[in-house]
C-alpha cells in the first residue's frame, strides 16, 4: 500500500510540473480608487513555459485602441500551481493624457473545473518612468482558444531594443519548405552544412530578432519556441556574410514532439531563405 501510494504521488506530481500554461489567457483586471480606470481587459499571450519558467507579453485595454502592451518573465510553482509574473520592457501605448501606464507584477494560481482553466489573483505595480505606486487590484483570467490581440514571439529586451537599429537590405524571400506541426514545443537547431567557412546569419522569427550575427558551425545554434494552435510561423534566415564559400548555407535540424525534420537553407545578397511552420490540432 506504501509503494501504490508514493507511485500514485509521483505520478501526480509528473503531471503537475507538465502542465502547459502556454497559449492565450483573457479576461479582466480590476485598480482601486485614483486608477485611471476601475476596471480594464486584460490578455495575457504566454508564448513560453516550461516547469519552472514563464514569458512572453500582456495586453492591458480598455478597447482595441486604447491598450499598452508589455513583456513580462515570471515563474510557476506546479505543486501549488502559483505563478509570479513580473512586466519590464513596455512595447507600445496608447491611453488618454492623464493616463500612466503601470508597471505590473502578478501573483496568480492555476485551476481547472471541467474543460475550463482559469487564473485568479491579484497585481501590484508602479507607474511607467516614477516609482509612483499605481493603486492594485484583482485578475480573473480563463485560458482561450482566440486572440484579441496578434501573437507575437517572444524576444529579449537586449534584442528589441538592438532589432530596433538594425538597418536590413531588402532581399527576396525563397520559402524552402513548409512544416506542419502538431505539438507546441519546438526546437531548431541550425549548423553549417558544408565546410565550416565562416558563414554567419541572424536569425528571424515572425519578424522578431532572435539571433544576432552568429557563426555557423558543427556545434549547433538553438532556439526553442512555443507554438500557437492555428498560428502561422514564418523563419527567416538573413546571411551577413558569405564565408569564404559563397552562398551561405546552413543544415536546419527541428524537433517538434516525437517528430525530426531536416531542412537545408541558402541565402545570399539577394535573397534570404525561409521556412514556414504551422500549428494545426
Amino acid at each position: 500500500m506504501r509503494f501504490l501510494l508514493l507511485s500514485l504521488l509521483v505520478i501526480c506530481s509528473g503531471s503537475l510540473a507538465a502542465q502547459s500554461l502556454t497559449g492565450i489567457w483573457r479576461g479582466k483586471r480590476t485598480q482601486g480608487p485614483q486608477g485611471c480606470f476601475p476596471e480594464y481587459f486584460l490578455e495575457l499571450h504566454i508564448t513560453w513555459s516550461n516547469e519552472t519558467s514563464i514569458m512572453g507579453n500582456a495586453y492591458s485595454y480598455v478597447d482595441n485602441k486604447q491598450f499598452t502592451k508589455v513583456n513580462f518573465t515570471g515563474r510557476y510553482n506546479p505543486l501549488n500551481k502559483r505563478m509570479v509574473l513580473t512586466e519590464s520592457a513596455v512595447l507600445q501605448y496608447t491611453v488618454p493624457a492623464n493616463c500612466i501606464p503601470c508597471i505590473k507584477t502578478y501573483d496568480l494560481t492555476w485551476s481547472k473545473t471541467g474543460p475550463q482553466e482559469v487564473l485568479l489573483g491579484d497585481w501590484t505595480g508602479h507607474e511607467m518612468g516614477n516609482n509612483n505606486v499605481c493603486p492594485p487590484g484583482k485578475i480573473t483570467l480563463n485560458r482561450e482558444k482566440v486572440p484579441t490581440f496578434p501573437v507575437d514571439v517572444y524576444q529579449s529586451d537586449t534584442l528589441l531594443n538592438l532589432q530596433k537599429h538594425l538597418k536590413l537590405q531588402n532581399r527576396e524571400k525563397e520559402v524552402v519548405q513548409t512544416v506542419v506541426i502538431d505539438t507546441t514545443a519546438i526546437k531548431i537547431e541550425l549548423y553549417d552544412n558544408a565546410e565550416i567557412d565562416d558563414d554567419t546569419v541572424s536569425v528571424f522569427l515572425n519578424n522578431s530578432l532572435l539571433l544576432h550575427k552568429k557563426r555557423l558551425t558543427d556545434r549547433p545554434l538553438t532556439l526553442q519556441f512555443s507554438a500557437f494552435p492555428n498560428t502561422e510561423y514564418e523563419l527567416m534566415m538573413y546571411a551577413e556574410n558569405l564565408g569564404r564559400i559563397p552562398p551561405n548555407t546552413a543544415l536546419m535540424v527541428i524537433t517538434a514532439g516525437k517528430k525530426r525534420y531536416e531542412v537545408r537553407l541558402s541565402s545570399s545578397e539577394q535573397k534570404s531563405a525561409v521556412v514556414k511552420f504551422k500549428f494545426t490540432q
